[in-house]
């Protein structure tokens, strides 16, 4: 369940109903919104003794969610969850565009590439460090080294770097360099790693996992925000259909269900769903006027050389013409 606490509730009655549900043997998850806060109750099946908890001082309401994700629901926050890494914002009126390689291959490469979609309009910057390859013998990233290169990239551009992570042990190096993590769609579903980015409340973005119901993913995200993250933002990426002309099939679906499902920001990534760079900009056109918070585009100065997806990876005066697209379906449809 949540308690939802009365508007502007003093600190003193939030941190005395912290208190007694802590004293009855269960977690809590605080969050605080501009206007009022609501206390998450985390713990076993036992019965709750929700009446009494709401006649404690500063209280408005007891909800109790049916859903299997708590705190991922509308039930627990009704509003948009707002994201924010730096001055971008995720969830807003603004649709956040990140754009960059699907992989970090060399100083020129990736400073080249920042600048040119920083000029198009981006506003974070993405490239992998480390690299899941379905092939062992496949470029697998330049690790610790290609992270250097990002943040050498951010401190030429000032964009914000959003970057994967594939295991627990890699979590320190990455949040010692990136603004965001990634947490893959072949990671979607590896909890200790979900722990552990849940514990370091480090801004995160949650792709949904190639085969992955929308329950599935939000449960994903539960282990995010039940480990004290709410800095959560989703990103469908694309299913695994019947279907062959394309890489994977846009589920462009579950960007209204995820709305009303969920307080969580979601963005997509036509890249990755598609597979193939001359469909980007009509998927994208599609996911924005669909309610989508942003995109994250694959962008390479020279696709042809790319060591990672060449084929889904757009010119830099491709992704221009794109950004126009998309800023023309935004305020079509009253966004930034």
């Amino acid at each position: 369940m949540v308690i939802v606490m009365q508007d502007h509730a003093r600190d003193a009655q939030i941190d005395e109903t912290v208190r007694r549900i802590r004293a009855m043997g269960y977690g809590v998850n605080v969050s605080r919104g501009d206007e009022r806060t609501v206390i998450g109750v985390l713990g076993d099946e036992r019965p709750i003794d929700w009446e009494h908890l709401e006649l404690l001082p500063g209280v408005e309401r007891v909800v109790r969610i049916l859903k299997p994700y708590k705190l991922a629901s509308r039930e627990a926050r009704p509003e948009n969850t707002i994201v924010r890494v730096g001055e971008v914002a995720f969830g807003g009126e603004a649709v956040v565009l990140i754009a960059g390689p699907c992989a970090v291959e060399s100083r020129e490469q990736i400073v080249e590439t920042a600048r040119l979609v920083k000029q198009a309009g981006a506003h974070m910057l993405r490239g992998g460090a480390y690299k899941p390859r379905s092939s062992p013998y496949a470029f697998q990233g330049m690790a610790e080294e290609g992270l250097k290169l990002l943040a050498e990239a951010r401190d030429a551009t000032g964009l914000p770097v959003v970057t994967e992570v594939m295991a627990p042990e890699q979590l320190e190096t990455v949040l010692h360099y990136a603004d965001m993590v990634q947490v893959g769609a072949r990671n979607m579903q590896n909890f200790p790693l979900l722990q552990a980015v849940g514990k370091s409340g480090h801004p995160v973005l949650l792709k949904r996992g190639i085969s992955a119901t929308i329950e599935e993913w939000l449960m994903a995200a539960e282990y995010l925000l039940s480990n004290g993250n709410t800095r959560v933002v989703l990103c469908e990426r694309g299913i695994r259909t019947f279907e062959t002309a394309t890489r994977n099939t846009t589920d462009i679906n579950a960007i209204p269900v995820i709305k009303r499902l969920s307080h969580l920001p979601v963005i997509v990534d036509p890249s990755h769903s598609t597979g193939r760079g001359e469909y980007i900009e009509a998927v994208s056109r599609a996911a924005i006027a669909a309610g989508a918070d942003g995109l994250i585009i694959e962008v390479h100065p020279h696709p042809d050389e790319a060591l990672s997806d060449g084929a889904q990876s757009l010119r830099p005066e491709v992704f221009t013409e794109v950004v126009g697209q998309v800023r023309r379906i935004a305020q079509a449809v009253g966004r930034k």
